[in-house]
């Protein structure tokens, strides 16, 4: 595993820098990536560089454009901003390329804990953690005398008072859209239940088992105290939701959570009444169900090494030390950037690695059940199917894509 617990540990002890890098690029740079705060203030800083065009496509369809916009020669993209899960597509596909001779010669400014190294050559360079936690409302609690859930089944009793005196009709929030967004979930459960995803040693899936179907039915139950169209919420209309006062517990991104409140119209009892706390575990176990994540830039194998080298020179720019003097950049994640000092909001990702959370697995074939199970639990969440029909749909349908890709024989 290469994201280390460590490296959101070791953003701490890092000292401010007041070294400025210079930006004078010579050539093209296109950027892809989400659509978040803390990627567009990356993608608008290195649009500060002068001398070539720098353009970004920051939106959450990133994941369906940047290896595509990568493959063609020239790449449509210099670099995609990716995460522990998205670089390996890219990696599959050989559309990025090793940085150490950029490095070495523009990145003195890096520390080692952001340059993400997979089989010997750095292929990222990260600029943040991130993880998902638990984001409640303080005043709807106490007002349901119930205290912060540290378990899910905390958080579906709390639901269920909440509920009952009638308080709110669906305090529940997820990022439970089909595709990418539930498959996460289900992720992130299935390691609180203490699940394995594949055979040891291989590429065999394994879920279809006790702690899959456990981790189902608990997705199932939080789901009746949500919104009826969860399966249309991503994390925009999660947030939403929140903003809006219609929800009280959710689990939620660090990158979102950071400046959930700062909306536009958000009322003054929501903005007062948040809080945010680490990730839950389930079922007793004492694994989180969370995973952590880095998210870090690429630069693209299939174009000229002056817009690699233009690239690198924009991105890395676009993190250096001086970005964090803005209070509001500040907050907007856990900057794995020389001076981050962490802010209120960054406590639920800092309590989600010391307490153990797992990072997303970076194995090869992890992002082929990642989308199989995207497009096969839905049926069970609209209560179509079994759980034990929607694991054995899912396996199917990996075993598939993992034998055309040749990870199965």
């Amino acid at each position: 595993m290469y994201f280390k617990r460590i490296a959101v540990a070791g953003a701490l002890s890092l000292l401010a820098s007041t070294s400025a890098y210079a930006c004078e690029i010579g050539a093209r740079v296109s950027i892809v990536g989400n659509e978040f705060p803390a990627i567009q203030t990356v993608g608008a800083a290195a649009q500060e560089c002068k001398g070539g065009e720098v353009s970004t496509n920051l939106t959450a369809d990133h994941q369906k454009i940047n290896l595509a916009g990568m493959s063609g020669n020239p790449a449509e993209y210099t670099s995609a901003i990716v995460a522990n899960s998205s670089i390996v597509a890219l990696m599959n596909e050989d559309v990025i390329r090793p940085l150490d001779d950029l490095v070495a010669k523009h990145g003195a400014g890096l520390k080692k804990n952001q340059l993400i190294t997979i089989n010997g050559k750095v292929m990222a360079v990260a600029f943040m953690a991130n993880a998902q936690h638990l984001v409640y409302r303080a005043d709807v609690l106490e007002k349901a005398g119930v205290e912060a859930p540290k378990t899910y089944e905390d958080m579906l009793e709390a639901a269920k008072k909440i509920r009952e005196m009638g308080i709110m009709e669906n305090p529940v929030g997820g990022a439970y859209k089909a595709g990418w967004n539930l498959a996460q979930e289900f992720n992130n459960m299935y390691i609180g239940h203490g699940g394995e995803f594949f055979k040891p040693g291989s590429a065999e899936v394994s879920i279809n088992n006790a702690q899959g179907v456990a981790t189902l039915n608990m997705m199932k139950s939080l789901s009746e105290y949500m919104n009826p169209d969860f399966l249309t919420h991503d994390s925009n209309a999660t947030n939403a939701e929140y903003r809006a006062g219609n929800v009280a517990l959710m689990n939620m991104w660090g990158s979102r959570a950071a400046t959930l409140s700062d909306a536009e119209g958000v009322s003054d009892e929501v903005k007062n009444g948040m809080a945010i706390a680490g990730p839950m575990t389930v079922a007793g176990g004492s694994t989180p169900a969370t995973t952590l994540w880095w998210d870090g830039w690429t630069v693209a194998k299939n174009i000229s090494d002056a817009e690699a080298e233009a690239t690198f020179i924009a991105l890395t720019n676009a993190i250096r030390p001086e970005i964090l003097a803005d209070e509001e950049v500040a907050k907007q994640a856990v900057w794995l950037i020389d001076g981050y000092e962490p802010t209120p909001a960054a406590v639920g990702v800092f309590d989600a690695a010391s307490a153990g959370s797992t990072p997303y697995p970076m194995v090869p074939y992890q992002g082929l059940l990642h989308t199989a199970l995207g497009a096969e639990l839905s049926d069970f969440m609209l209560g179509k199917e079994s759980a034990e029909q929607a694991l054995a749909d899912t396996e199917a349908a990996y075993t598939a894509a993992a034998k055309e890709k040749g990870f199965l024989n």
